[in-house]
């Protein structure tokens, strides 16, 4: 692919963007056809082709025979693990990843201290005492307590990849602690939250 070509490649797939964000797509939804993209870009047909197959090929789309063209939802993406086998073979990067994913995890507690609700802290220690919860489950909760979307989608990345490294649908271990953290969170005290999330992640994370 030449210079010029890969300029109207990328644009093409910025423009595919931002189509599904003015016509407020989220997964599930059906993206236009081929047809209606190449009509409103003003491009080729080839060309959207060949974006929507890298979009496929990246699991950001998929084709359904007879029906049309889905946006993927984001957990279904494979693309991370497959990355993954490779990028974390280096235990520099592996480092560097546990340490991401900590200090992540560390400002949605302490941004979730500040905007969590009562509904929220019934919700988690509901959750808390399901068998099936694990840490993945429960920090991803605290994710979307703070109700930032781009923390929600930075944790979500680095925790599809530090999976990789580290099975993370295991129960958890010591659910007292995690109550900890709720009650904590209940009366707004970010320092005892976070007390209590360090000594999780000594066993959890860091090793």
């Amino acid at each position: 692919m030449t210079s010029s070509n890969s300029k109207v490649y990328i644009e093409i797939l910025k423009q595919i963007r931002s189509i599904v964000e003015e016509d407020g797509l989220v997964a599930g939804d059906k993206i236009p056809s081929e047809r209606e993209l190449s009509d409103r870009l003003n491009v080729g047909r080839s060309s959207v082709r060949e974006a929507l197959r890298s979009l496929e090929l990246l699991g950001i789309i998929e084709t359904r025979r007879g029906e049309g063209t889905y946006i993927k939802n984001f957990g279904d993406h494979q693309l991370v693990q497959v990355l993954g086998t490779f990028i974390l073979q280096d235990v520099k990067v592996k480092k560097d990843l546990i340490e991401t994913k900590y200090m992540i995890e560390r400002n949605c507690i302490t941004l979730a201290c500040e905007r969590i609700t009562f509904e929220q802290i019934k919700n988690l220690t509901k959750q808390i005492e399901l068998e099936t919860c694990t840490r993945h489950h429960f920090f991803r909760a605290i994710a979307e307590i703070t109700n930032n979307q781009l923390f929600i989608r930075i944790w979500q990345v680095i925790s599809e990849y530090f999976n990789v490294i580290q099975d993370v649908d295991k129960p958890i271990n010591n659910r007292v602690d995690y109550h900890n953290i709720v009650s904590a969170l209940a009366i707004k005290d970010v320092n005892k939250a976070l007390n209590v999330y360090d000594q999780i992640a000594i066993t959890e994370i860091v090793e």
